[in-house]
């Protein structure tokens, strides 16, 4: 292994995947800009879908595979169970500190005091209208598919994963009549990682592609007199992920500045891309790598995409602020409370909506303070910019979480997590890759 890890930073630079997805940024910046309606056209734009479509298509057969393994070499069902509320009940209290952080920043900076803009109800009419109909109950009922096709054909990931969980379950009960049906899996997950790897060469076209729309669509005109709230959000995340969830990795005896070095590649694509759904499977694989066990890693970071949005959960608050601020509405602290209740559960399960973060955010307004809802058009020009640094830090939340929740499980692999923070391993690599697990 040793000598493996000296052979490759002599791969050269130009090949190497981080290198690659940040030149395509940049260039995809410069060409959005200086040609916005090259950036605009169709086809720029389908570069971007087509490398996000390429990982959507491979999520659900990765969650499949990585979780009836995992449970399936388990040998009680109720360490399952255990590991589920071990993740969930991380999840809340890392999400409170989240959403708590945004509101501080909020009061403390107020970026919205004293902004000149226009509203228009119209323009967020159709948000609004979807966190109308955003019921709790008809979450919960989404996340038992109508078929189990449907669920893999649709990639609904709490669905699949349900649909995993029981699976992997039958299938240890089965004992050793269920080992040719274990094996084939464990083989199929080998050979998915691989295509993982082959598809993720890609991710340079697909950044290129979604930056130059995003770009000259936009344009950096739609920043105006809101880069105040776009700063002040980035630098937000920013502090939480290197004090807050640098604080908790320290307390597992783990380097936040190292996790984030070893899952740079995954954070460039996110970053190209605005989506942290683009990162999923590798991410998956890479924390296989760094030490968690496959039952952990299988069942923490598909239903954080769900439950832990650490990203969503600053935006939510800090955006709640500012829009306050813009409109001259004075917010009490028992409001501010009330925002922060409610936001746990509007945050939750809109991760599969396109526009969530949006979406979520006016059903927190419309919940506390229904009077603030048109004031979602001030922001709704920039809330692409903001939808990446809320992904980056979706990624790096879940990341986390899964290593503390193997740690506490007790089945995170320390020489692993050890070697692999010191090592710089490519996710293109597909002979690296089908040896995960």
């Amino acid at each position: 292994m040793s000598a493996t890890a000296t052979v490759e930073p002599k791969k050269p630079f130009y090949r190497v995947l981080y290198v690659q997805v940040l030149v395509a940024i940049v260039l995809g910046v410069i060409v959005g800009w200086v040609w916005p309606e090259f950036g605009k056209n169709d086809w720029i734009k389908a570069l971007g879908d087509g490398f996000v479509k390429l990982i959507k298509m491979v999520i659900a057969p990765v969650i499949f595979c990585t979780v009836v393994s995992g449970i399936a070499h388990v040998s009680e069902v109720k360490k399952v169970g255990r590991v589920a509320v071990k993740a969930l009940i991380y999840f809340e209290i890392v999400s409170t500190f989240a959403l708590a952080i945004g509101l501080i920043v909020g009061n403390f900076i107020q970026p919205g005091a004293g902004f000149q803009g226009q509203t228009n109800a119209a323009a967020v009419a159709n948000y609004a209208k979807q966190a109308s109909e955003m019921k709790s109950v008809d979450f919960v009922l989404h996340i038992i598919p109508d078929t189990v096709v449907g669920a893999f054909a649709q990639g609904e990931i709490l669905q699949v994963l349900l649909f995993s969980i029981l699976f992997g379950i039958a299938l240890m009960t089965l004992g050793e009549r269920g080992h040719t049906m274990r094996a084939f899996i464990d083989d199929a997950a080998h050979a998915i990682f691989g295509v993982i790897a082959i598809v993720v060469k890609a991710a340079p076209i697909g950044a290129f592609g979604a930056m130059a729309f995003t770009i000259g669509r936009y344009g950096p005109q739609a920043l105006g007199n809101l880069a105040g709230l776009i700063a002040t959000f980035y630098l937000t995340a920013l502090v939480f992920v290197v004090v807050v969830l640098g604080i908790i990795a320290r307390i597992a005896g783990f380097s936040i500045l190292k996790f984030l070095k070893y899952i740079k590649d995954e954070l460039l694509i996110v970053l190209g891309t605005s989506s942290s759904e683009s990162a999923l499977p590798q991410m998956m694989e890479k924390l296989e790598r760094l030490g968690c066990s496959k039952p952990v890693v299988g069942l923490v970071v598909p239903t954080g995409y769900s439950f832990n949005l650490d990203g969503t959960n600053i935006y939510m608050t800090l955006a709640t602020l500012f829009i306050a601020q813009a409109m001259n509405v004075h917010l009490s602290f028992g409001e501010q409370i009330t925002i922060l209740l409610v936001a746990m559960l509007t945050s939750k399960g809109a991760s599969g909506i396109t526009g969530a973060g949006f979406i979520t955010l006016a059903g927190t307004l419309a919940a506390v303070r229904p009077e603030l809802v048109p004031g979602m058009a001030i922001v709704l020009g920039i809330d692409k910019f903001m939808s990446e640094c809320r992904a980056l830090t979706n990624l790096c939340g879940n990341g986390v979480a899964c290593v503390i929740v193997a740690w506490w499980e007790g089945e995170l692999d320390r020489d692993k997590l050890r070697i692999a923070l010191d090592r710089d391993i490519d996710p293109a690599d597909v002979e690296v890759a089908v040896t995960t697990g």
